[in-house]
């Protein structure tokens, strides 16, 4: 059996794809760029050229397909319910949806198939704190808005989370709420990174409106950045508790924040100066 991943180069997605090979399965990738998503996935992946917002030009890459991976992103809202339709008439017979952060149309999509789903609703992702990256090499200072209790997930949970529901019975119905197996806060967050580094770390307060326009000087509109700072300003309660839904359907353990230092540390580091 074939699976179908979409998003396969991001910060899950990638885990999605390198799950599901690790445990034999076949998987077709979705991307933009064939050539780059060669560099980050697993040689034995086959990928095919597309996005999953232009569902009329996917049937080359549903045929054949049993399972299907679906990554919520910007402007699958609109053409989400049209790559289920498809994916369903395609043989698709079992969907796993990594949500959007609500149950938008794409999500009520995949829920009204008729096939056998899960919705994966992870909380804040680990690999958020990148983001921090270039403050802390350039000045040893994460700056933000607020100092809030996150349970954050690893990515790589999210993708063996996925991989299980995919592949195995007894997940159909259902919604994951998916955290780390602790809430830390920024000042939590920075102790850790700073210890693996050793080097300190220094916090910085913002104002939300600080906050906001930063977010707004990527690219990002000011109704967005509106919202996710927002939500920094007061995240819900699934979000600043801990869940141990990873550790049932996986059988162990979440993965900490600790390990995921560990894995990207030297992202953080001072770039070094050779000496002629």
């Amino acid at each position: 059996m074939t699976t179908l991943v979409t998003g396969a180069t991001g910060s899950s997605g990638r885990h999605v794809v390198a799950e599901l090979v690790r445990r034999g399965e076949r998987v077709r990738a979705l991307t933009r760029a064939p050539a780059g998503a060669a560099e980050l996935l697993p040689r034995d992946v086959e990928l095919v050229a597309g996005t999953h917002t232009a569902p009329a030009t996917l049937d080359a890459a549903l045929d054949g397909v049993s399972r299907l991976h679906l990554t919520v992103t910007a402007g699958v809202a609109e053409t989400g319910p049209e790559l289920v339709r498809r994916a369903v008439t395609a043989g698709v017979r079992r969907i796993t949806v990594l949500w959007g952060g609500w149950v938008g149309p794409a999500e009520q999509a995949v829920a009204d198939s008729g096939v056998e789903w899960t919705r994966l609703e992870p909380q804040e992702f680990m690999s958020n704190t990148l983001t921090w990256s270039e403050s802390i090499r350039a000045d040893g200072v994460v700056r933000e808005p607020y100092d809030f209790p996150s349970a954050l997930v690893h990515p790589a949970d999210i993708g063996a989370v996925a991989a299980t529901a995919l592949l195995e019975d007894g997940h159909a119905g259902w919604a994951y709420n998916l955290t780390g197996p602790e809430a830390l806060t920024s000042r939590d967050r920075i102790r850790i990174l700073s210890e693996a580094l050793g080097r300190a770390i220094a916090f910085a307060s913002l104002t939300h409106e600080q906050a906001v326009e930063r977010l707004m000087a990527t690219g990002v509109s000011r109704a967005d950045a509106d919202y996710v700072i927002g939500w920094y300003a007061d995240p819900p309660v699934e979000a600043r508790t801990a869940d141990d839904t990873v550790e049932r359907v996986l059988g162990r353990p979440a993965l900490t924040f600790d390990a995921w230092v560990a894995e990207h540390v030297d992202r953080f580091r001072e770039p070094r100066v050779s000496v002629a």
